[in-house]
């Protein structure tokens, strides 16, 4: 069960810092989606090495994934906070002094690109050298927390308060609460046997657009995801994976997946006549390697929960039928550059065909 209130529903002043929060995030998904995937596909051309482009099966519900490590291939998790996580949260999202962005606690780090000289400012979202500061600190394990700074004078403001956080919350524990929630359980994950259990927690990998199989920071993500749902606020969490290659955003909106895809001179002729552009002003303003016979652009996809994966409407307990799908797709996009601004996202339905 989620805790957060739509906008409509916040005090004035709490809609102001909703909107200051999702205009933040817009540009920290267009930054998230240069590092991720547009920054590790120039890592593969240094090394001359073949992109491994994702294949759209690979995009489908309940997809499993080829079991390789692209170690060029960028990754990372984020948790982009509305609010402030508490103190009493720190159980099992380990953030304390010891791992916040001081200059002491960073220079004590061995993982981290040198950060030249060191400015307490460049923690903060509005600051010039925001980017750079962020970008030192992604490979980091584990994830990085930005959330709204605690200070009473300064309302709304935005930094980069801690780094090498662990989320430590149990994945059956996860599965349980998402389970209460759906009406599939009373209480325990138990509580129907050990079989049942284990498809409880089979599906709330589903539920977040991943294959039980997976480990690493992307577990990490969807069981924050599922934890943060208890908050009295809204949180994004990005998570770039060297397995899928792709960059997954969780939020309050669902699942989101981008990846890099290649298309064909023909493909692009006949995307840019189905939307009334000429070739020219497609290839620009929608890919960012434009060559004389291919083109290469950001194809995002969002996903829905089936009835399900949702509440039953008679709030009645239930049994899970484990065949059924949990998600579907929702929307297949082509994204515009970052520098594209007065370009919309251009429909592509391609998972399927």
């Amino acid at each position: 069960m989620a805790f957060w209130r739509v906008r409509e529903e916040l005090s004035s002043e709490n809609r102001l810092r909703r909107s200051y929060y999702e205009l933040l995030r817009d540009d920290l998904d267009q930054f998230m989606i240069q590092h991720a995937l547009v920054d590790s596909y120039n890592n593969f051309l240094e090394k001359k090495i073949p992109y491994p482009f994702v294949e759209m099966r690979e995009l489908k519900p309940r997809a499993r994934l080829p079991d390789i490590e692209y170690e060029h291939h960028r990754a990372f998790l984020l948790l982009f906070v509305e609010d402030l996580i508490t103190d009493d949260n720190k159980k099992y999202i380990r953030f304390f002094d010891t791992n916040k962005t001081t200059k002491k606690n960073l220079q004590l780090s061995k993982t981290i690109l040198p950060l030249g000289k060191f400015d307490r400012t460049q923690k903060y979202l509005e600051s010039a050298h925001f980017d750079n500061f962020l970008k030192a600190l992604l490979p980091v394990d584990y994830a990085l927390l930005i959330q709204r700074e605690s200070s009473l004078a300064v309302k709304n403001r935005y930094h980069l308060a801690h780094f090498h956080v662990k989320i430590d919350w149990p994945i059956a524990d996860a599965a349980e609460d998402l389970a209460i929630s759906l009406r599939y359980i009373k209480k325990d994950i138990y509580e129907k046997g050990d079989k049942y259990a284990e498809d409880l927690q089979k599906k709330f990998f589903e539920y977040y657009g991943l294959s039980p199989m997976v480990g690493g920071r992307r577990t990490a993500a969807i069981v924050a995801a599922q934890y943060m749902k208890r908050l009295p606020c809204i949180t994004t969490i990005y998570a770039g994976s060297s397995e899928s290659r792709a960059l997954i955003r969780l939020s309050e909106r669902g699942v989101t997946k981008s990846i890099l895809i290649k298309l064909s001179e023909n493909e692009m002729r006949q995307i840019a006549a189905k939307n009334n552009f000429s070739l020219q002003s497609f290839k620009k303003n929608y890919c960012f390697v434009r060559e004389k016979d291919y083109g290469i652009a950001i194809f995002q996809v969002t996903y829905v929960c089936t009835s399900h994966s949702r509440p039953p409407e008679d709030g009645k307990l239930r049994e899970i039928k484990p065949d059924l799908n949990w998600l579907t797709v929702d929307g297949q996009y082509l994204c515009p550059g970052s520098e594209a601004r007065k370009y919309p996202l251009l429909p592509l339905n391609i998972i399927y065909s």
